[in-house]
């Protein structure tokens, strides 16, 4: 019988022997966000813990949440942050991560989640599709071998991810009946929520042993943060990411076409900063 958590991936899989170091440290940014990421993708034990927590009589969500989600996220967690260690030997990853996750623990908590089952699961749609995106981003411009087959990897999990929030989603909207304008609202707030918080933390921590000059200095941070996520912006997956976005609403087909011009403007805004 099949492990029911059985990964569709093994960090084994990756081929670290075919590592170019020269291409991966010629692109100090890269590794930067690829850093940030590890920590983010690192803590979401946490995150876990509070759906689990808000789903806790729901045993299909929960147990997905439980047997599937979690481990595939903390797996992608572990698979960025030895390209790290590849990439910046001498980066002392374990002491940055715990420093970030001290303060990230402290804002990802339940109260952030959004009330009705249904909203936090659109919610949740937004959430892939950024990481999808971000995924998808830096598969297009890296040419180093192995961060190039390990964000195929990662997209394709975050997009499977999403297939299933949204599934859920759409179960609990025939109960909620939440209707197109309350889960706009709830996309929203979760675009503003990625924007606003979860990067600048992780970019914080991993300045705070790379590049410490960066957080003394608030003006230096944000011009070096907006150059990294400029990076990923233009290579943004504009039409995968607009679909995505567009489809927990659930327009019809004229309307969802009008709005893909200025949706993907606010996606580049605030999905990827």
């Amino acid at each position: 019988m099949q492990d029911a958590r059985a990964l569709p991936w093994k960090l084994e899989d990756i081929d670290f022997t075919r590592f170019d170091a020269e291409k991966a440290r010629a692109d100090e940014d890269l590794i930067c966000l690829i850093c940030a990421s590890s920590f983010i993708e690192s803590g979401s034990d946490l995150y876990t813990r509070n759906l689990v927590e808000h789903y806790r009589d729901d045993e299909a969500v929960r147990t997905w949440l439980d047997d599937h989600w979690e481990h595939e996220e903390l797996q992608h967690g572990r698979a960025l942050a030895t390209y790290v260690r590849h990439a910046w030997p001498d980066f002392d990853w374990d002491s940055a991560f715990a420093d970030f996750f001290a303060e990230y623990g402290a804002v990802c908590t339940s109260e952030e989640l959004e009330p009705r089952r249904g909203l936090e699961l659109a919610a949740r749609c937004v959430v892939e599709t950024g990481t999808a995106s971000l995924y998808r981003a830096i598969h297009t411009q890296t040419e180093e071998p192995v961060l190039k087959q390990l964000t195929e990897y990662i997209k394709s999990d975050e997009v499977r991810h999403y297939s299933h929030f949204y599934k859920y989603f759409r179960a609990y909207e025939k109960r909620e009946r939440n209707g197109r304008w309350r889960v706009l609202r709830a996309v929203f707030r979760r675009l503003m929520e990625i924007r606003n918080e979860d990067g600048d933390i992780a970019l914080r921590h991993v300045f705070a042993y790379r590049r410490p000059e960066l957080n003394e200095d608030p003006e230096a941070f944000k011009q070096a943060s907006s150059r990294i996520y400029g990076r990923i912006r233009k290579h943004l997956p504009a039409e995968m990411t607009v679909k995505m976005l567009l489809k927990p609403l659930n327009l019809p087909p004229r309307l969802s076409a009008g709005l893909q011009t200025p949706l993907t403007k606010l996606t580049e805004r605030f999905v990827l900063r």
